[in-house]
């Protein structure tokens, strides 16, 4: 494999616009969650538990997504100084291994996703469970 200074700098866009969704996803989950703590203050709710332990798996799990994205990104830079420094070889392994965080960090964004829609599934077997008319 032939590699210069432009090869990890095309992963910049990608990872920054990955993690720039990550930060979107976290964001609005805590915003389901401080509303989901005001619901249960004044109701007591058992299901809210339930639904707030799954947001706290989630957001355990998009900041996992973000930190292993954000390494990807650094090894994208520290590359680039190993290129520039002149060894190429390791500017190899560097530039594979932080090819390989950044598929780490989309196969936990996949799982977050398979945990969203199965809680989005749940609440949603009320309504399918709801007689017609009522």
């Amino acid at each position: 494999m032939e590699i210069n200074l432009t090869t990890p700098a095309l992963l910049f866009p990608a990872i920054s616009l990955l993690l720039l969704a990550y930060t979107n996803r976290f964001l609005t989950i805590a915003t389901v969650i401080r509303n989901l703590h005001g619901q249960f203050k004044e109701s007591h709710d058992p299901k809210i538990i339930g639904q707030i332990k799954n947001l706290r798996l989630r957001v355990k799990l998009i900041r996992n997504m973000q930190a292993i994205g954000v390494l990807s990104l650094l090894l994208c830079v520290v590359c680039m100084f190993v290129i520039f420094a002149g060894n190429l070889r390791l500017a190899e392994y560097i530039f594979g291994l932080s090819l390989i965080l950044l598929m780490v960090s989309l196969a936990v964004s996949v799982w977050e996703i398979q945990i969203s829609v199965r809680a989005l599934n749940i609440q949603l077997s009320d309504i399918e469970e709801a007689p017609l008319g009522k």
